[in-house]
């Protein structure tokens, strides 16, 4: 067996970085909301998740790949590290740090709990895939459960006894969940009989908690058809009672478990419901308004999934980069004698490219992460309504980009993180390969990227007369007018040049958008999101050029000085390498080309 990776999978002076210089998260300790906090606390809860994460989850990362979970007489297995990983997590109040302080919770900014969840998606992405989905269940039920459904479910998924799943893929439909067949029928009792089965379900069965609280999508008898017809379901694995306790075993047996090709250590299953005519089900909110609910779960899911692709590209990242500096190989150009010793692989120019090139992937999808959830925090805890639905506008437009860019880019990372071993990358000695096997998921989890780039141009660019658009040209324009102040003139002509050229040939294919051409603009919506994304990635990327600089100009030496010089060359690098790809990608959307549509299955 391979021996577990022990090194830094995440850098904490860069999140710091983020938090404290660019986000400057100590003022939300201003708000009512926050006012209990300050920085000394942010900063251990950032100690205790990055302590937790190496000493619990990173130790058995490679183990739970090389181990997967078995299915033995209808029981699901898993390693008994897992379990004390989860158990560490709750312990250490993980499981409730979002929760609101009336229900026990810590209160803590979202930016703050994402920062700290990027500690254990980066030491072990299998295991977070757990406590993600029953912090997100949670969520729901907190928005739309009744109080005693708060009480016998939500209350014991923040204690961690019960975990959460969420239902919606059934193998027949996929991500078309307008053709879901699942179906709940009322009983006198008020509680619902379900029927149906569920594929690809995350965490789906285990014996690590007491309990399982799946939420499930399921049309109710004589429902309207399509997505309107959809209502969210509570299906316990056992019931809970009065008192509290599971009891009875529900009607929800695993049909079996899916074998895949990374995030190995997450159980997934094919889910059966009502096998016997007996699973009880209890409708969470109104009926038919279940995708409603399930997309409150879905955004909060997918800047965690953005976050999560971000941390193996970031992982992969680190490791390589120490591999390169401690690996000697060959000389350099301008000086071949063999009777010098070999050079360690960073002198070489190339292998130093991919290092950059990894380093402007993830640090420009850390950044963006954590704007996403600081935007969260703003729509949460401000009284300016008008900064509230600036705020809730941003995210809209955001999420898809949070979600694709990163999982996209910082799967890239972790192809030149394995290039950079060379062979020795592409073996099962080093964890370079297995980042990459677990990194592919995220490309199609919460809803695959042509999902997202087809959300993003139908719905996002378009809702509110492109009120979304022209807030987030605003927002770039105050970072463009503060970034030439500070000096950095040449990135911030750049950006607003950028933009200007995104955003008018954006606006002038609403101008001229026709009833029945929607097809032509969908077609090339991945063009549109890996577009955007570069943009937003550059706009994020002279956000941290800002900070790095203001701190420079104010005096530091040391690894201080070298940590901000290395943000500012990183960020040279992605406006004069990356955006470039933008001269790629606008003249395919400005021209609605349809080569695509004008070819023919039969040729294919």
């Amino acid at each position: 067996m391979a021996a577990e990776n022990s090194g830094k999978t995440l850098s904490r002076e860069d999140v710091d970085f983020n938090l404290f210089q660019v986000l400057q998260i100590d003022k939300l300790a201003a708000r009512p909301l926050y006012a209990d906090l300050d920085r000394e606390i942010f900063s251990a809860v950032l100690d205790t998740a990055e302590t937790i994460a190496a000493s619990h989850f990173q130790c058995f990362y490679r183990k739970s790949d090389l181990n997967e979970p078995s299915l033995e007489d209808g029981v699901v297995h898993t390693l008994p590290e897992l379990k004390a990983a989860i158990g560490a997590f709750t312990e250490a109040g993980f499981m409730s740090a979002h929760a609101p302080a009336n229900e026990g919770g810590q209160q803590l900014p979202v930016a703050i709990v994402q920062a700290a969840y990027a500690f254990f998606q980066a030491a072990n992405i299998g295991a977070s895939i757990y406590y993600f989905l029953t912090v997100s269940a949670g969520n729901v039920i907190r928005a739309f459960g009744t109080d005693v459904q708060k009480t016998r479910f939500l209350r014991p998924m923040l204690d961690g006894r019960f975990l959460g799943t969420m239902c919606l893929s059934e193998p027949q439909a996929g991500s078309g969940l307008a053709d879901i067949r699942t179906r709940a029928t009322l009983r006198p009792d008020g509680s619902y009989s379900l029927k149906g089965s569920k594929m690809w379900i995350s965490a789906g069965d285990h014996e690590i908690s007491e309990n399982i609280v799946h939420l499930v999508l399921a049309r109710i008898d004589g429902a309207p058809p399509g997505i309107k017809g959809i209502s969210l379901f509570i299906v316990p694995k056992f019931d809970v009672g009065n008192d509290g306790a599971p009891g009875q075993r529900n009607d929800v047996r695993v049909f079996g478990l899916n074998h895949k090709m990374g995030y190995r250590g997450a159980v997934n299953t094919l889910l059966s419901f009502g096998d016997n005519d007996d699973c009880t089900a209890y409708l969470l909110g109104e009926p038919h308004r279940g995708l409603e609910y399930m997309f409150v779960m879905m955004n909060e899911a997918r800047i965690s999934v953005g976050l999560g692709a971000t941390m193996l590209g970031y992982a992969g990242y680190l490791h390589s980069l120490e591999y390169a500096k401690q690996r000697t190989q060959g000389r350099l150009p301008d000086n071949k004698n063999p009777l010098l010793p070999p050079v360690p692989i960073i002198q070489h120019g190339d292998v130093r490219r991919m290092l950059l090139q990894q380093k402007v992937f993830v640090e420009g999808a850390l950044a963006l992460g954590l704007y996403a959830a600081y935007m969260v925090d703003e729509e949460r805890s401000t009284h300016d309504t008008t900064a509230r639905d600036e705020a809730s506008l941003l995210l809209e437009i955001l999420t898809p980009i949070v979600k694709a860019w990163p999982s996209e880019y910082c799967l890239e990372a972790n192809k030149l993180a394995i290039q950079v071993l060379g062979g020795y990358g592409y073996t099962r000695d080093f964890p370079e390969e297995q980042y990459y096997r677990d990194n592919r998921l995220n490309l199609i989890h919460e809803g695959t990227n042509g999902i997202q780039a087809i959300d993003f141009v139908s719905r996002k660019l378009r809702m509110k007369d492109a009120a979304g658009l022209d807030l987030l040209g605003r927002r770039m324009q105050a970072d463009i007018a503060d970034a030439e102040a500070a000096g950095l003139a040449e990135f911030a002509t750049q950006l607003r040049a950028d933009r200007d050229r995104v955003f008018e040939a954006t606006r002038a294919n609403f101008r001229n958008a026709a009833p029945g051409r929607m097809g032509e603009y969908l077609v090339n919506s991945s063009s549109y999101l890996d577009m955007y994304g570069h943009l937003v990635v550059g706009w994020m990327w002279l956000r941290q050029a800002i900070a790095a600089k203001r701190i420079l100009d104010a005096g530091c030496t040391g690894d201080t000085e070298a940590f901000m010089q290395g943000k500012l060359s990183a960020c040279q690098f992605f406006f004069r390498h990356e955006m470039k790809r933008i001269d790629h990608w606008l003249p395919i959307v400005a021209s609605n080309d349809t080569t695509v549509l004008d070819t023919s299955p039969d040729w294919l």
